[in-house]
């Protein structure tokens, strides 16, 4: 079998210059899959130019077209956020709409060209907002052909208020910890089925 191909899109405000509590906490989902012979990619959003809008390409410099390329490659894409007013970023929100723009191109049978990919989120914050984000991503990407496991949802939340951020803290949260093997290991699981056995064409293409 061939290896599976893990995409994380890392939807912090910052770009890699600045550390990342959605890397880190990403790196340790990474460190499982790796382990299971996976390759792993993480593409932190701010490093690129991404225009507003609703086409698979904007023009005037537009490079969501390189990240689209890496998405159409992977059998599991990652979607991560940090939590900003109760929210998943704006960043973040801007590669979903992206993903949404691209959800009618088809495969050879007619499926939608997301189908048989599957998906997972990654949530940091120092407030309320991991649950709510996490389900905005999820439900998103199923509505656009993801195939989502359960318990794909690796989060972590310190106290309401300024405090310290994830990679601030010891990391040693067992909520945190279950669910970031939760979401590695079912993710990988998911992805090995379907690449042997792909959700067939009948009744769900897009004609």
């Amino acid at each position: 079998m061939s290896t599976i191909q893990a995409l994380f899109l890392n939807g912090s405000l910052k770009d890699s210059n600045d550390d990342s509590n959605t890397h880190v906490l990403f790196n340790e989902v990474a460190e499982i899959m790796e382990k299971e012979g996976a390759s792993v990619e993480e593409v932190r959003l701010a490093d690129y130019d991404i225009k507003f809008g609703m086409a698979p390409d904007m023009g005037d410099g537009d490079e969501w077209p390189k990240i689209f390329d890496k998405v159409k490659k992977a059998d599991i894409v990652i979607m991560g956020t940090p939590i900003w007013i109760g929210e998943k970023s704006s960043v973040t929100t801007m590669a979903m709409e992206r993903l949404y723009a691209s959800s009618g191109e088809t495969q050879d049978n007619g499926q939608s060209i997301y189908y048989n990919k599957v998906g997972g989120a990654v949530v940091t914050g120092n407030e309320d907002g991991a649950k709510h984000a996490s389900a905005s991503l999820l439900y998103g990407l199923s509505h656009i052909g993801f195939t989502i496991p359960p318990n794909v949802d690796a989060y972590w939340v310190g106290e309401a208020g300024p405090g310290p951020s994830y990679m601030e803290t010891d990391r040693d949260n067992e909520f945190t910890k279950s669910h970031v093997k939760m979401l590695a290991y079912n993710t990988l699981h998911l992805a090995r089925i379907l690449k042997n056995t792909p959700i067939p064409p009948e009744g769900n293409t897009m004609e």
